[in-house]
């Protein structure tokens, strides 16, 4: 049949007379679509919610609930908004047709039926529903398509940033275990500091993952400066202490001027944080701005007390006890000494 929609297409239809509803049952079924009777406004909504139906065919004068508040209804719910609803009734007054189609109404038809008129209707709505639902699948795929496509450039871009990661470590005499061990004992001081009221409020699941995740860039900015000043075993000159020390405002810049997508702006913002403000003091005698106390972002002082630990432990070869005991003389200059007293109590925990 010309009019047939395919997938047995599910139409509600509701009308308080029974004569009605199996005339309209009768036009719908020839047409391949599954009808479903409902005599009155009320079984109408108790339909919907055990199966949405493709369009929907209502009388306007019923008891109880006309035609009018089951649309309204209807168009006022997420879940039912979208289904063409068509009104019946035995009169075509033109106010009355105004009124329904304000209310959302996709079409009218008046009384006696008129079947050919009856399936010519209900399959273009029936179609233009159908269009509309796959219109809306298409776009979620693609959606989904380009989501996923740009969350593969901006792993790519992360993946660039550890390999230079790696490279200003190796340049540093560092491992690549130095960057895993760093990431990792950041999540547990973290972790730690999360179980604490000074710091419950600040630090999140999320947040732990981001600084695990953004602490092995800490010093990317030493790709920028020459390895042999890096590995010189001598004491450093003034001058080539403020080279070194500009790896932090290098590195700060290069992740800065590195856009990427919206899920990864935590990532990048504390990523850039912990390079630039890694190396300032508690006291505020650190570098590159002399920043002092929390003026220091956490994650930089997080990482300011994982990096000097890790140090202390793989070039210096110090005990755990031995490395904490160093940092414990300096711990209110060089470093928060709340965050440090948990680092200590946690310190069996360390990598």
């Amino acid at each position: 049949m010309e009019n047939r929609v395919r997938n047995a297409a599910e139409v509600l239809i509701v009308d308080d007379l029974e004569v009605n509803r199996l005339l309209l049952e009768e036009i719908i079924r020839e047409m391949g679509c599954s009808p479903v009777l409902a005599e009155s406004g009320e079984a109408a909504l108790e339909a919907v919610g055990e199966s949405v139906p493709q369009l929907v065919l209502s009388d306007i004068s019923m008891p109880g609930m006309d035609g009018y508040e089951l649309c309204r209804i209807l168009k006022s719910s997420e879940k039912t908004r979208n289904i063409p609803v068509i009104f019946i009734s035995a009169f075509n007054h033109t106010e009355d047709m105004v009124k329904g189609l304000g209310l959302g109404g996709a079409d009218y038809i008046t009384k006696p039926f008129v079947p050919k008129i009856v399936q010519a209707r209900v399959g273009v709505h029936l179609k233009l529903y159908q269009a509309n639902q796959e219109l809306k699948e298409t776009n979620r795929r693609l959606q989904t398509s380009v989501k996923e496509q740009l969350k593969q450039i901006e792993q790519e871009k992360k993946d660039v940033l550890y390999a230079l990661a790696a490279i200003a470590a190796q340049n540093s005499c560092y491992k690549r275990e130095h960057i895993e061990r760093l990431s990792r004992n950041c999540s547990i001081l973290a972790q730690g500091m999360q179980l604490s009221p000074l710091f419950e409020g600040q630090i999140s699941d999320a947040y732990i993952d981001t600084i695990e995740l953004a602490a092995p860039l800490c010093d990317i900015g030493n790709i920028g400066v020459p390895w042999e000043l890096l590995r010189k075993k001598e004491a450093l000159n003034d001058e080539e202490r403020q080279t070194v020390q500009k790896h932090t405002d290098i590195g700060a810049q290069l992740l800065g001027d590195l856009h990427v997508g919206s899920d990864y702006n935590d990532f990048l913002s504390t990523a850039v944080d912990i390079a630039h403000y890694h190396h300032e003091n508690w006291d505020g005698s650190g570098y590159p701005k002399g920043l002092k106390g929390n003026e220091i972002p956490l994650a930089a002082q997080i990482v300011s007390i994982v990096e000097v630990y890790c140090a202390l432990t793989e070039k210096k070869n110090y005990s755990r006890e031995e490395a904490l005991d160093i940092m414990g003389r300096e711990a209110e200059i060089k470093f928060n000494p709340d965050i440090f007293k948990i680092c200590r109590k946690i310190s069996r925990q360390l990598f």
